[in-house]
């Protein structure tokens, strides 16, 4: 069972960035993948990055691609999600989610772009953001 928790959403503006953390109670699992989703009002829930956590390799979806960075921090356990130049099509609520062990994911299907949905198991409650013009 892995917990998960997010941070770092708010208000910007056009233009501006924002830092979203995921905290993951259990961190042991090198051969696994966290992704960041995002669900807007009326919209399906689309993955946006995600990075497998044993060689850090990444993928992004085209529309955040150049101005999206996620990381990863083993000593705490954590994943980022480093947004720059936000626009207002970004508004969404965003989720992320740790694989599921018993699914075995490999690291093909976390790192196409967008991940395979059907490999995470475990999800956090979401963090907002808003992004005005």
């Amino acid at each position: 069972q892995v917990h998960l928790v997010e941070s770092g959403g708010g208000s910007v503006q056009a233009g501006g960035s924002l830092r979203l953390s995921c905290s993951a109670s259990d961190y042991t699992y090198k051969d696994n993948c966290i992704g960041w989703f995002r669900q807007a009002p009326g919209k399906e829930r689309e993955g946006v990055a995600s990075i497998w956590i044993g060689d850090g390799s990444t993928g992004y979806r085209d529309s955040v691609k150049g101005r999206f960075t996620i990381s990863r921090d083993h000593a705490k356990k954590s994943v980022y999600l480093q947004m720059n130049s936000l626009q207002p099509d970004d508004t969404a609520m965003y989720y992320c989610a740790a694989g599921d062990p018993q699914v075995a994911p490999e690291e093909w299907e976390c790192t196409v772009a967008p991940a395979v949905a059907g490999i995470f198991g475990f999800w956090g409650q979401g963090t907002q953001v808003t992004v005005s013009s």
